[in-house]
Formats: structure tokens, sequence, C-alpha cells
């Protein structure tokens, strides 16, 4: 699973990247600095059942601070995006390849309006953000529709010459940016397009069916950054036009993770606030209380925020935590609570087995909810933070 991180060059998305990976991705003020997509392993954060069931938890896939579980994914940051990248204009092509690997898209936008359409630094609040987002979701749905465009009447007449299935055969279209034939088929349910007469399909109809093949596969969650020196009012005409946005200090996230590690501060990313924990020079301290004023205006800085809404509510996935010893929540090794799985909302204990080991699925047996030690249906749909035994021929 990859989280692909999107937006016009120099809005931070590789300060948003970094604070996510705390990785090593060059930051500048200056478009493209990403030239090539940087890929790190951020997390989503839940509840390590370790505080529940009082005992010290031994993560190995993943890492508990303070009863906070930490459980890794992919994230990718990819070069800037400008207008007429489905043509190839900057680095379009390289870009629209790099984010083809990603299930999920955040949109990084600078809310401030300190930088133009391509990214060159202006005065605070002289750009309209909502530029920004009409103009890179329009983007991205070109490129849906010049693949489909492309050969479009010679495969278009094979399916009306009954010789080819329409869903199947578009899916092949897209092979390797994650278009199913499921999609296909939630796409034409949700335009009420007729594949049966798609060779009669005009460009419109096709950019109306290409545009819901990228919402349904590739769903963009709009963040706003910078909002710490954003216009209020660019905020509110955001809100406004497009809905449900998140709001983040990418900057002031990335400074944070920095001195936890330095051990300055105390803090766990998606708390709304931290402890100061070591010696402070004065610059350090005026910097970490601009910090602390805004994350009690917005709640924290947002970007924690950000990966768990995109993980659990959009990708739907859930956290699972597998152990062989239901009665000291042990693995063979001894170690507690050792693993964490993200697993589709959905997932059966049978799916799980697989995701520990391909000969763990093959010779399953039946599972064991750890918590209350029943036996559980094959059938039974896991849940959000369930702790569970697998028992196979394997072991």
């Amino acid at each position: 699973m990859d989280v692909g991180v999107i937006g016009k060059p120099n809005v931070g998305k590789s300060t948003f990247f970094n604070a996510v990976t705390l990785g090593g991705a060059e930051i500048a003020n200056y478009p493209f600095t990403t030239i090539d997509s940087n890929i790190g392993a951020t997390y989503v954060t839940y509840n390590c059942p370790c505080k529940e069931l009082h005992v010290t938890c031994s993560p190995q896939n993943s890492k508990c601070i303070e009863g906070v579980r930490l459980v890794p994914l992919k994230i990718i940051d990819v070069a800037g995006l400008v207008k007429g990248a489905h043509t190839g204009r900057g680095l379009g092509n390289k870009f629209l390849n790099d984010l083809s690997r990603a299930e999920t898209l955040i949109h990084i936008v600078d809310a401030s309006g300190s930088t133009d359409i391509e990214g060159n630094p202006v005065p605070v609040g002289t750009h309209n953000p909502l530029e920004d987002i009409e103009f890179l979701e329009e983007e991205i749905n070109l490129w849906f529709f010049g693949i489909l465009n492309d050969n479009w009447f010679r495969f278009a007449r094979k399916v009306c010459s009954g010789h080819h299935d329409f869903c199947k055969i578009v899916a092949e279209q897209f092979t390797g940016i994650g278009i199913t034939e499921g999609t296909v088929i939630a796409s034409i349910r949700e335009t009420g397009l007729n594949p049966e007469q798609c060779i009669h399909w005009k460009d419109e109809e096709l950019l109306v069916f290409a545009r819901s093949l990228r919402k349904i596969s590739k769903p963009i969650t709009i963040v706003l950054n910078k909002v710490d020196i954003a216009p209020p009012e660019n905020i509110k005409a955001i809100k406004e036009k497009i809905g449900e946005v998140f709001t983040i200090s990418a900057e002031a996230e990335l400074v944070l993770r920095k001195a936890a590690n330095a051990g300055l501060v105390k803090y766990i990313p998606s708390q709304k606030t931290f402890e100061i924990s070591g010696t402070l020079t004065d610059m350090q301290k005026s910097a970490l209380n601009k910090i602390k004023n805004f994350m009690e205006k917005n709640e924290g800085t947002g970007v924690q925020n950000v990966i768990n809404q995109v993980v659990f509510n959009i990708l739907g996935k859930i956290v699972v935590y597998p152990v062989e010893d239901e009665s000291h929540m042990k693995d063979g090794k001894g170690n507690v609570l050792p693993d964490a799985y993200l697993m589709e909302k959905g997932s059966t204990p049978r799916d799980l087995a697989f995701r520990i080991h391909t000969d763990i699925g093959k010779s399953f047996l039946y599972a064991v909810n750890a918590r209350t030690k029943m036996r559980i249906k094959d059938d039974y749909e896991l849940q959000n933070g369930d702790i569970i035994k697998i028992v196979s021929a394997a072991r």
C-alpha cells in the first residue's frame, strides 16, 4: 500500500514527507527541488493493546511509544506538477508515472497563496490556492483520459462487436495503475454511461468516464499547508468550495519530530501538544512557543491526522495484532504483541494467515480471539484492534 504526496512545486511536499518519515528529501525555495521521487516509510498511529492488557510489548515490525503503536506503510513524494503535465510539460511524464504506484493521493496546497501557479515565490495572499486545487486534479484526470483515448476506437470496436469484455479491456489499458474490473464497473454505475455504445462516446463522455475512474481508484485528500501564515479568507474560501479539507503546518511537525529525536521535547505524532524535556536556547524556546500556540488553535500540527484519516477512512484499513500464545500475547520467540498489520476492512482470519506467511495461509486450520480465548468463525470479519491467534498445520 502506497500513499502519494502530490502538489505543484514549492508548496511544502518535501517538508511534509520529511516530517512523516524523518527522511532526507531536499528542501529549498524554488521549483522542482524534487526531481526524483522520494520513497520512505511513514506510520499510522493506533492504540497499542499493551496498556489495556498491562503488559510490556516488544514490537518487531512496528513501534510503540507510550501505548501508541506506529504501524508502517510506504509513502511517495513525487516531483511537482505544473499545468500541461499530462502533455509532458515540466516533469509531467515522470510525475504521472511516479504517482501510478499510489493507492491514494495527498494533495499539499499552499494555503498562504505565497507561490504562483508554477510554484515561484510571490507575496503572501497574492495567489488563489483554489486554482491549484482545480488545475492539479484536472491534470491527473486528463492523464487518465489520455490513457483511455489512446487506441480507444480500436478496442471500442472490439467491445461493440461482442468479442471483448468492456471492463476487462479497460482495466488492461491501466495495467500497473491500480484499475481493476471492479473499478470499471463502479465507474459505469456512477456515470450511467452505456459500455455497449462506447464506440459512439464523444470526448466529453470519455472525460467524464476518466474522471470517475480516477476518483475511485486514486482518491485525493486536500491538505492545506502553511496555514500558520495563510490569510483566513483563503482557508474559508477553500472550505466553502471544496468541503472537508485538512489544515496543517508541515514545518512545525518536522521541527517537533527532530526535537523529539534529539531529546529536547516529548512528542508523539498525532498528539495535540508537547512537553519540553531538554535544555533549550532562547531561540529554540521562542520557536517552540510559536509552534505550541499554533497547535492550540489547530488542535495539533495536523500532519499525523492526515495520514491516519487517509489510511483508516479513505483506504479502509484496520490494525490487527497476531500472536501465537493467546494466554501471554506472545509469538513463538517470546515477543509480546510483536506485530501489527494493516489489513483491509472485511478481511478474515485466513486473510491474516496469508499475510503472515503463505505457508501459514495454505495450512490454515482456525483462529482464536486472544482476548476472549474463544475460537472464531472462518468468515469472521476482523475488527480494528483485534488480537488473533492463527492455528495452522505449518505451526
